[in-house]
């Protein structure tokens, strides 16, 4: 039988004659303002806030017009405010806190059996940097029960979606005083479990406005380790993201092979990599859909509005802990309880999110990426106006049938390159990078003349 030694240099020969030089995508270099940053996130403060969530009692949307003082969806967004206020004093006047709100008319699609007032909060952090985009980590606060019209039973929400508002208020808390170049938004919507219905008006909202938003990272459900077959999976967060964009031309898309190339797409890549690199104990896992089979989440509010976004989720659901009333049934404990949240758990979670979000927003805008199709060539040529900031480009690869990029070439400071892969059997993308190393997400070029 011959040696592991020798299959491997048979190996290493056949790659080599069949043209396929791999070269790993060499991880990020990582910001010690960055890592700093992320160190500080605090198991004891997610569970403290998480803990306060669920002491609403409802956080049900329709809850609106609850009387109790210190109960409901308003008492908990009055909350969420004072607490971000709090976080914006260290920020050095560059973040402000808002309420983004709107009387929702009665919509049985919407699951407003009457008008109902919804209102998402939202903390922005001015980047010093005209030409980046607006990146933004969001969650919702509303809750539910079994019963998604009942606004009076207890709805405690500790995991859906307590945890991911608790993620987005830690993440706000270390990033808030480090001075970004693209504007961070870090929003916490209201009326989710209706209908999207925060963040529905709110990235319709960015869209009337003009504003440029480079990514959303959502957070709904990440906050159990431990799912419905009782295993504990506490090194896996799982990253959903759309193929087809909003408004897509699908035949082009398949004339190009782009079909899984969207923003989204790309912006999931580079989440998986950089919270990867930046979060030792927790893998991303790269989910080629939308969201959870025929299920949904506010980051689907950004993509219809031509937006990149994804959605972070826990690895593996327990639907006993969901959207149901809190009771013991045959012995199961049922309801979104606070004795399922697994806050060290959640505490890698929200680092990921914190170290995806601040490298989108230290790195130089994304390069306006285009693929020479002048004339036949078995190579590929690349060009690219220059980006500010940008000190030199990044070139990245992968073969049709990979999901992620799996070669890397630094291409210097130039905007225009050759390369000696066919575009038929290769996917490319190009990264701007920054003389500290950020780099921006990868663009997929478009064919040009």
């Amino acid at each position: 039988m011959p040696s592991f030694r020798t299959l491997a240099i048979a190996l290493a020969f056949l790659i080599v004659a069949s043209g396929v030089a791999r070269a790993d995508v060499p991880a990020p270099p990582l910001d010690p303002a960055i890592v700093a940053a992320i160190a500080n996130i605090s198991p004891q403060r997610l569970r403290a806030i998480d803990t306060r969530l669920v002491a609403f009692g409802t956080r049900s949307t329709l809850s609106d017009r609850e009387t109790i003082s210190g109960r409901g969806v308003f008492a908990a967004r009055n909350w969420l405010v004072d607490q971000l206020r709090a976080i914006a004093r260290t920020s050095g006047g560059r973040m402000t806190v808002t309420l983004d709100g709107y009387l929702q008319p009665p919509d049985p699609k919407k699951r407003a059996p009457r008008p109902v007032q919804v209102s998402s909060v939202i903390a922005t952090i001015r980047g010093d940097d005209p030409t980046r985009r607006t990146v933004v980590m969001s969650s919702h606060y509303d809750s539910r029960v079994t019963d998604v019209l009942d606004a009076v039973h207890d709805a405690p929400g500790a995991d859906d979606n307590g945890s991911g508002t608790s993620a987005v208020l830690e993440a706000a808390r270390v990033l808030a005083p480090i001075p970004m170049h693209a504007t961070v938004v870090f929003a916490i919507f209201d009326g989710e479990e209706q209908g999207l219905l925060g963040s529905a008006h709110f990235a319709k909202v960015l869209k009337e406005q003009g504003v440029p938003v480079e990514a959303d990272l959502n957070n709904d459900i990440v906050g159990a380790s431990v799912g419905d077959d009782g295993v504990k999976r506490d090194g896996v967060l799982r990253i959903f993201s759309e193929a087809i964009p909003a408004g897509a031309n699908v035949a082009r898309l398949n004339a190009i092979g782009a079909e899984n190339d969207s923003p989204s797409r790309e912006l999931a890549r580079y989440a998986k990599e950089t919270g990867d690199a930046y979060v030792h104990d927790l893998r991303g896992t790269l989910e080629f859909r939308a969201d959870r089979f025929l299920r949904g989440s506010d980051h689907e509010s950004f993509n219809e509005n031509g937006y990149a976004a994804l959605r972070f989720t826990e690895p593996r659901e327990n639907f006993a802990h969901q959207h149901q009333d809190v009771r013991v049934e045959n012995g199961v404990q049922y309801g979104d309880l606070l004795q399922f949240v697994d806050f060290d758990y959640l505490a890698k979670v929200a680092r990921y999110n914190a170290a995806v979000l601040a490298s989108l927003a230290l790195a130089p805008a994304p390069p306006d990426a285009k693929v020479d199709i002048k004339q036949l060539t078995n190579d590929t040529t690349l060009f690219w106006d220059a980006v500010p900031r940008a000190a030199r480009y990044l070139v990245v690869r992968r073969l049709t049938t990979e999901p992620q990029w799996t070669d890397a070439q630094d291409v210097g400071d130039v905007t225009r390159v050759t390369l000696p892969y066919s575009k038929d059997d290769w996917q490319f993308g190009v990264e701007s990078v920054d003389a500290q190393g950020h780099r921006s997400l990868a663009v997929f070029p478009t064919p040009a003349r």
